[in-house]
Order: structure tokens, then sequence, then C-alpha cells
């Protein structure tokens, strides 16, 4: 068809948008060709064992708890009737809106000799307890679990409500105990969801600094950030974020292969799961247990964050915290929307080029969104620099920077990192339009672009909403891709609030914190709602 043939030219723009994405990818994995540097020789000997120990034990212990706290109280609100369950369903969501970093700084304060909870043992129960450090890898577990578990929450909740009803309803018309039914067809049947929320999981640990770097545990990305700024090794910085890829990698590719062995599919029939009603001791126990995650994800950090608020507010807010919010707001927005324009061109353009390809490739430019910040950042800035490299030829001068420690290098590392954010609600709200439309408009004589701008974006609104909202409050919990690409003396909300925390001043990071924590409110609320959708 020859329409067909005209179309197949939009696949130039993917694979534009393609090679733009993935340059710092292949940038640190090129810079692997350099020769190794005596500092490098010391990491391998002598800190890289305890870099992939430490990272490792973070990962697993993250997960195991995230899945306890997730499938456990996803499975409460989904199958059974209990005081609160319609408040919790979604109050379970709310540690999604406090960043990792800002929870770690809470709980240092809330454990201290001097926090509420050791004067409360004093004061109202003349205890006299000593002080617990959780400053420590165990701590950074507990702490890290406790803000990323609604990721599990959210997958498994949504798979038992749709995906589970007619199999469960089934099992228990046969006699099996809702244990039994649980275990057996539940569970397996949620396992590619609950797959997938643990996979996020698995992301946001390895791209954790701020946290990490508080509580004192070495990890990849804080060995990132000491081979660069306190090593000034940028070779070894490029190893080290060239392992970390492949390790992210290798996991992407593990999970795509477990999900292409077992597949559990349901159909469109399929109803929601009936709850049943407890009573007695076990409706207080459902609730309590559904309770104690939310206590300790955000009730408590929060609390924390507002004790220090009150007292360190008027130190400040002053005329330099309102530039913070300046920054902090317009660089949000301005990656919010350049990651929707580029994700519209390329959903658009596969959408156009009746090319599986083009599909294929679409899904390469989601890759930033699993490649942790810090080694992120190191492909960004040498991507930078060689982009200055080559201006800088082009006009004839020996020294200068264009891009590297500018605004534009900040903002392109969050698109390359959260494109994928912005993609995927696009994506779903271009399945919902049919394509006949498109052809429609162009046996009319209407051009691509045009359909596009008067057809297919005003039935886009929630989707591009969505996007927005998703990818702004991402962009303002950011902290490693901040503090290395930054400019010169340029902070946000994220990076002062750090800042206060590594100069031991966190009572001072409370008010910033709070900014951040309800920025990420509403649209955790909002995404929360859509998800939710079924009763």
């Amino acid at each position: 068809m020859n329409i067909r043939r005209k179309l197949n030219s939009w696949t130039i723009n993917v694979l534009l948008i393609v090679l733009v994405i993935s340059l710092p990818i292949f940038i640190i994995y090129t810079g692997l060709i350099g020769n190794s540097s005596p500092t490098w020789d010391h990491i391998t000997t002598n800190l890289l064992p305890q870099y992939i120990a430490n990272t490792t034990l973070l990962v697993l212990g993250t997960v195991v708890l995230t899945l306890i706290f997730g499938i456990s109280t996803a499975w409460l609100v989904a199958a059974y009737e209990f005081p609160l369950r319609k408040q919790l369903s979604w109050l379970l969501v709310l540690p999604l809106t406090i960043p990792t970093y800002i929870a770690a700084y809470a709980y240092s304060g809330l454990f201290e000799y001097t926090g509420p909870i050791f004067s409360f043992l004093r004061n109202s129960l003349h205890i006299d307890a000593g002080e617990i450090n959780v400053r420590n890898i165990s701590g950074a577990i507990l702490v890290i679990s406790s803000v990323l578990y609604p990721y599990v929450y959210l997958a498994a909740r949504a798979s038992f409500l749709v995906d589970s009803g007619r199999l469960f309803e089934a099992a228990r018309t046969l006699g099996s105990t809702p244990f039994s039914n649980f275990w057996r067809i539940v569970l397996p049947v949620s396992r590619p969801a609950i797959i997938a929320g643990v996979s996020l999981v698995i992301m946001e640990v390895l791209n954790e600094y701020g946290a990490v770097k508080y509580y004192g545990v070495t990890t990849f990305t804080t060995g990132i950030f000491r081979a660069w700024f306190s090593l000034e090794d940028i070779q070894a910085a490029i190893y080290l974020s060239a392992l970390l890829m492949t390790f992210v990698f290798a996991l992407i590719i593990a999970e795509r292969l477990q999900r292409g062995k077992k597949q559990f599919k349901t159909t469109s029939t399929d109803s929601p799961l009936g709850r049943y009603r407890l009573n007695g001791n076990l409706k207080i126990a459902a609730t309590m247990m559904c309770l104690l995650p939310l206590l300790v994800g955000f009730i408590l950090p929060v609390s924390q964050m507002i004790y220090w608020a009150t007292f360190t507010f008027g130190k400040v807010i002053n005329d330099d915290f309102g530039r913070l919010i300046v920054n902090s707001f317009s660089l949000s927005f301005g990656a919010a929307v350049i990651c929707i324009i580029v994700s519209v061109l390329l959903v658009y353009s596969v959408r156009l080029s009746l090319s599986k390809r083009s599909e294929l490739f679409s899904k390469l430019a989601s890759l930033g969104y699993s490649i942790p910040g810090a080694a992120l950042a190191v492909g960004i800035m040498m991507t930078a620099l060689f982009m200055d490299q080559v201006i800088l030829r082009s006009l004839n001068l020996t020294t200068g920077l264009v891009l590297t420690g500018s605004l534009g290098a900040l903002l392109y590392a969050y698109v390359v990192r959260y494109l994928a954010v912005g993609y995927n609600p696009i994506d779903s709200g271009f399945k919902k339009i049919t394509f006949t439309l498109t052809e429609v408009s162009r046996t009319l004589g209407i051009s691509p672009l045009r359909s596009l701008f008067s057809i297919n974006l005003p039935l886009l609104k929630p989707a591009l909403w969505s996007a927005l909202l998703l990818v702004f409050v991402d962009v303002m919990k950011e902290l490693p891709l901040t503090l290395i690409l930054r400019p010169f003396n340029y902070e946000t909300l994220a990076t002062r609030a750090f800042r206060y925390a590594n100069d031991e001043m966190v009572p001072e990071s409370a008010p910033v914190s709070l900014i951040i924590i309800a920025t990420a409110f509403i649209p955790i609320i909002l995404l929360n709602r859509k998800i939710n959708q079924t009763p």
C-alpha cells in the first residue's frame, strides 16, 4: 500500500529519538576502552567487594520487606471487609510521597536519645532506654522498604481485584479455604504483576544515594560519587557505572525470561474478587496489620518532619527559599513538558510507521528509567563533554564549556531517565484511540501532524495530565542526577535538604522536605484512584 510506504518515513523519528536517549549509555560503555588507573586497581582490590556485598544485601533485604508489606496489605484490602478498609486502601499508598532520603533523616531523629520516642519513654513511662542506632545497613533496609512497599502493594492489589475473581470464587465453591486459595491460585496468577512491582523497587534501591550516604552504607552509587568527587578519577567512575548498568540490564533480561516461561492469562469476563467479612479479633488484627506499614512509612516520618519544622521554619524560610521553590518547580515542569512532547512524538511515530521494528526501538528509549541516577549522570557528563569538544572545534576554540554543568544537560538527563514515566500513560492513551480516525483523516487530505493536533491530542488529555504529574513528581524528588549535573551554586529543594542533612542540620531540612512531600501528595492520590477504579 502506498500510504504504508510513505508512513514508514516516521521510523526516522523513532530512530533519532532512540539514538539521542541511548547516547549516554553507549558513551559509558565506550569509556571502558580506556586504560585503567591505579585508583581503579585500589577500588577493585579494597572497595568493590564491599560495594557488591552491600548493594546485594540492600536489594535482597528491601525486596523481602516490600513483598511482606505490599502483598499482605494488598490481600487484606482486596479480599476482606474490616474497619477502615476503604480508607486504608488509598492511605497505604501515601509512603510513595516521601523520598527515601527524607525518611532516612526523619528516622535518624526519631531514634536518637533526645528524640520523641525515648523522650516519651523517659518522661511518661519512666523507662531510661539507650539510643537505637539506625544509621547502618539494617536501618537503611527498613527505612527504604517502608516507603517503597506501595509499588508492590499497587501492583498486587490491582491484580487481586481484577485477575483473580472468577478463579477464586470457583475454588471457594469447591470448599477450598481462603488461605489455600491465596497460595495455590491468587498468588501464582498475580505473580507477573508482583514481579513488575518488585522490579520498580529494585530500580529505586539501586538509584538510592541520599539515604545510604547518610546512613554510612557504601554501595555502587556512593562508590561512583566517591570515585568522581573524592578520588577525582572519572575513568573509575565510568567503570563502576558500566558494572552497575550491566547488573541492571541482566536483571531486566532475567525478568523478561521469567515472564516468558510462565504466563497467567485472564479473560475480560473475570469478575471482581468477592470480599469475606471478618468478625471479632480478626477484623481488629486486619486493621492493625494495615495500619503498621502506614505508620512506619508515612505517619512517623511526616510527624517528625512537622515537629522539626515548627522550630526551624523561621530560620529556613527566607528570600533564598523562594529561589529554591522556583528552581525546583521550573526544572520539574520543564522536564515534564519535554518528556511529554518526546513521548507523544515517539508513540505517534510508531503508530504511523506500521513497523514492528519501530515499536521495538521505542521500548529501548524507556531503558533510562532502569539506570541508576549516578550511573546515568556519568554518561550524561561524558556526553556533554564530547558535545562541547565538537562545538569548540567547529568554532575554532580551544577552551570553554557550553553544555557541561548547564541546565540544558540537567534537563537532558531528566528526559533520559524519566521518559518511560511519561511514555507509558501516553502509549496507553493512544491505544484507546482507534487508528481508523487517523486513516480517515488521511483520506480527507489532512496531514499526520494536523491530525495529531486536531484529533489525537484532544482525546489524549487525561493521559497527558497523568504523564505530566508523574514526571513532575519524580523530578522533584530526584537527587543523584541533580547533585552531579547541576550548575555551580544552583540548588533545588532536594539538594538543599541533602545539604542540610550532610552538614548535620537535619531539623533545618524539615520545611524543605515537607514541600517535596506535599507536592507529591496529589499526583499519588490521583494515580491510586485511577488504579482503584474497580471496587
